[in-house]
């Protein structure tokens, strides 16, 4: 499994404007096991945006689906910037599919 934990900024008074569009841009991507974006409660203008994808592929070709490109390009002008993006590799937990015991490395 693939995935990204990211925080972004919006433009100030656009948070919710900006929630909007990434929900409503990213409902139906294959390979999408998780896709949660969430407010920042300290931080009125962030978003946390959690993702797990079958594979770094998936991640990669979502990126060109009509839907994903509109919503990045109705975005764009609400995005102050992103303050961080984090790559992880996902081993289980709610809702997402364990990886065996075999697939993990040994510490």
């Amino acid at each position: 499994m693939f995935g990204l934990i990211g925080k972004m900024r919006a433009q100030p008074g656009k948070r919710d404007v900006l929630l909007d569009i990434l929900l409503r841009g990213t409902e139906h991507m294959p390979g999408c096991l998780i896709y949660i974006v969430a407010k920042d409660p300290a931080d009125p203008e962030a978003i946390w945006i959690t993702e797990v994808w079958n594979d770094h592929a998936s991640h990669e070709a979502s990126l060109s689906l009509p839907s994903v490109q509109a919503a990045i390009s109705e975005g764009r002008p609400h995005i102050a910037g992103f303050d961080s993006s984090t790559p992880i590799e996902p081993v289980g937990g709610v809702g997402v599919p364990s990886a065996s015991p075999a697939a993990l490395p040994l510490e």
